[in-house]
């Protein structure tokens, strides 16, 4: 049993809301939060823990990143400045076919893992190929890993079918139940790639399996309006009939809803992983998040693929998302400070069905755990953490990052992975697809 006592400038727990603690340390037992307590305290009650004074930092929960392809961070900057669909057909997807194998999902995918843990994030909701080369990277970085079994009508290098898809997802689920910190969903890629009977195999499944279902919705206009010239009506009210909608399903996207279209997803508990850099870089839409949340619908923030964002940066990210909710309902109080700390942690933890377990500073979770220095020029002088960590610091100041207890980043340093070796992996795979 190893104890560990962090005494932090700022602890800022999440859960109560809008608390700020001075003057306390968080002790870890293990992978668990074990108390919260004034430092003097901690001090007194365990004098043979290790005891890492943090003066200058905001602690808070690990950032949890609710929509992402982590694999694509080897086709970062392939293609830019395209709308989603030339992006896909013309230029991702024959990247995909040519080069996506086991290998390129783990290098692809640990190499994403590291630049996240060095950005805060502890948490990843994924959706890509190769689903056991996701659950093998996340093993070997220590983050917590949620694998989503990309599900499609079409073939790829991965599998030839639906019903091929399915397989590999069920087969996948089997073989890593149980392992800490590795979770799935099924991820049928979007309603314009998947068919009727395909969804209502996916829900039978997630059911059967008792896991989640994460599908991008909604992303752009155009999958709107095909999907009421092919079917008559909107995919969201599609999903309803074919009995997608529930408080297990995660809705990636959803940039263009109606009221009625939030209504629905109010009334079904569907949780909404907002990614605010990709929706603008592909010019797909605002979404109308302070609409959604009024009408009490969970919200958690996501950095999608490193090929359409081009960063998988958390702490930019989520203040984007409550910049543009500002100007996009004309409202400066839509998602504040506090407000957007907890879409980017506790509120993504609640999509996924990890709330008791993550996406807060509470006695008995998991110890995900983050610290930010605010030292530096840039978030001096300090009136309100809170407000510098959504605001103005920058991914370059988490300092630490520990998943479950375990120290994954210390001082800016990756304590699991090879910094030097995942670099030269991505050298390499950079001669394979665009040899020069």
């Amino acid at each position: 049993m190893t104890i560990t006592c962090l005494h932090p400038a700022y602890l800022i727990p999440v859960e109560p809301a809008s608390q700020v603690l001075t003057g306390h340390a968080l002790v870890m037992n293990d992978s668990l939060i074990e108390a919260i307590l004034p430092s003097e305290e901690a001090r007194l009650r365990y004098p043979d823990a290790i005891h890492q004074d943090l003066p200058n930092h905001a602690l808070t929960p690990g950032f949890i990143n609710l929509h992402g392809h982590s694999a694509m961070s080897l086709l970062r900057g392939l293609a830019d400045d395209l709308a989603l669909m030339d992006w896909l057909n013309h230029h991702i997807w024959p990247a995909e076919k040519a080069h996506v194998s086991d290998e390129f999902v783990f290098d692809g995918t640990s190499f994403a893992m590291a630049e996240m843990l060095r950005g805060g994030t502890t948490t990843i909701n994924d959706m890509y190929f190769h689903h056991t080369a996701v659950a093998r990277a996340g093993i070997a970085s220590g983050m917590n890993t949620v694998v989503g079994c990309s599900i499609l009508e079409f073939p790829t290098g991965y599998a030839q079918d639906a019903a091929g898809y399915l397989q590999l997802a069920e087969d996948a689920i089997n073989e890593y139940r149980g392992q800490a910190g590795i979770g799935f969903t099924l991820a049928p890629h979007a309603p314009y790639t998947v068919a009727d009977d395909t969804f209502r195999k996916v829900a039978a499944m997630a059911a059967d399996k008792g896991v989640r279902i994460h599908c991008h919705i909604h992303e752009t206009n155009d999958e709107v309006q095909g999907s009421i010239s092919q079917y008559g009506k909107r995919p969201l009210a599609r999903l309803a009939e074919l009995g997608l909608l529930s408080e297990q399903l995660i809705a990636a996207h959803m940039v263009h809803t109606t009221d009625e279209d939030i209504a629905l997803l109010a009334k079904h508990g569907v949780h909404i992983a907002h990614n605010p850099a990709s929706n603008l870089k592909l010019a797909s839409g605002f979404a109308r998040v302070h609409a959604m949340q009024q009408a009490g619908i969970n919200i958690g923030i996501g950095t999608d693929g490193a090929a359409s964002n081009n960063k998988l940066d958390m702490m930019a990210d989520t203040r984007l998302a409550a910049i543009l909710a500002k100007a996009q309902s004309s409202d400066p109080t839509a998602v504040n400070a506090h407000t957007a700390l907890r879409m980017a942690t506790l509120d993504g933890a609640k999509a996924l069905g990890l709330a008791d377990r993550t996406g807060s500073l509470t006695v008995g979770k998991q110890a995900d755990v983050i610290a930010i220095d605010l030292s530096a020029i840039e978030t001096q002088p300090v009136f309100d953490p809170v407000s510098h960590v959504i605001y103005a610091a920058g991914r370059e100041q988490v300092s630490h990052a520990w998943v479950r207890g375990k120290a994954l980043l210390v001082n800016r340093e990756l304590q699991t992975l090879d910094q030097q070796a995942l670099l030269a992996k991505a050298r390499w795979w950079q001669q394979r697809i665009h040899p020069q």
